[in-house]
């Protein structure tokens, strides 16, 4: 049968008023009384239900997670970050995966507002007015992972993406290349992507620089448009928006009997397995992916507990990894 606190009372010789103290921490209680209460919930083996325990505190100690797509290494990096942290602080997870799809993100905030989360930590592509009439509406805090609001309004962890994208251009501009192609998705779909190509499109001289935009920023599809545009481009030089658009520029250009760094050089943002797991193995501007998450989660139990924030808007530092594609 389940043991319920009133069993643990009745071992104790406590009130069960007393067991929820020493459950809660709500008052002091003394070291004896909070002894024999410890000792009866052991030897009986009770577990205080989280849900009434909710109720009771108005906290949950559980933490929305809503990410873009949990498949990718990048995100499961992140949310390594988010979970080891939030262990630490005694909260739990609940994940949910959005298909980076605007309805449905917003869907999602509003389940997890249902659930009564205590927080929120947010990952998507792009940030829009739906998004943060849906925090507004929850009322509870969120702070974004990996992604950022232009305007500023809500707490952010997340590199400085425009200076990425300088660094990941010169860097190929140092190493020779003069005719330099950004792999990203299509315009407006990521705030991320956006920022690195204007990164890269403020250090390349004009009329040097080719934009190709893969449909939806998987292999498959990116492949062909990439193949597609060094037939009608030919380029010295890639930079690739992520890991897998570096995959498919690599194989593109293999594809096209052309070598990889002799004839073109390729360089990508993230650092996943993917970047190991390819021939040549690829050069990649690193992201701090499980400080993402550890950051990101660490800003939120801040927030929860009332504790002093330097700032709201962290930008953590990126680097650059050489391999043999460039």
């Amino acid at each position: 049968m389940t043991v319920t606190i009133y069993d643990v009372a009745r071992e104790a010789k406590v009130s069960m008023a007393t067991v929820s103290r020493v459950l809660n921490g709500t008052a002091v209680v003394k070291e004896d009384t909070k002894r024999r209460v410890l000792d009866a919930i052991a030897k009986l083996g009770y577990r205080p239900n989280a849900v009434a325990r909710g109720l009771a505190s108005k906290k949950t100690r559980t933490i929305g997670v809503i990410v873009p797509d949990v498949s990718t290494a990048f995100v499961a990096e992140v949310v390594r970050g988010i979970e080891d942290i939030a262990t630490m602080y005694d909260y739990q997870i609940i994940l949910a995966n959005s298909d980076a799809q605007v309805k449905r993100e917003v869907d999602l905030i509003g389940t997890m507002w249902e659930k009564q989360v205590d927080g929120l930590v947010y990952m998507t592509d792009r940030l829009v007015k739906e998004h943060v009439d849906g925090f507004e509406q929850a009322q509870i805090p969120v702070v974004l992972c990996a992604t950022e609001d232009p305007e500023r309004r809500i707490p952010s962890v997340n590199i400085d993406n425009r200076r990425a994208g300088r660094d990941a251009a010169h860097f190929l501009l140092d190493r020779g290349c003069r005719r330099i192609a950004y792999a990203t998705v299509p315009e407006g779909r990521s705030v991320l992507a956006d920022r690195r190509g204007s990164g890269v499109a403020s250090c390349v001289p004009e009329g040097h620089l080719v934009r190709i935009e893969c449909p939806d920023g998987r292999y498959e599809t990116a492949l062909t448009a990439i193949q597609k545009a060094l037939q009608e481009h030919p380029v010295d030089g890639i930079v690739a928006a992520t890991d897998e658009l570096g995959l498919a520029s690599i194989h593109a250009v293999q594809d096209l009997g052309r070598r990889v760094p002799d004839d073109v050089k390729v360089i990508a943002f993230d650092n996943t397995r993917l970047a190991t797991m390819v021939r040549p193995e690829m050069s990649v501007v690193a992201q701090p992916m499980y400080d993402f998450g550890a950051v990101s989660m660490r800003l939120l139990t801040k927030l929860l507990q009332d504790e002093p924030v330097d700032t709201y808007t962290v930008t953590l530092t990126h680097d650059i990894v050489e391999r043999q594609s460039t």
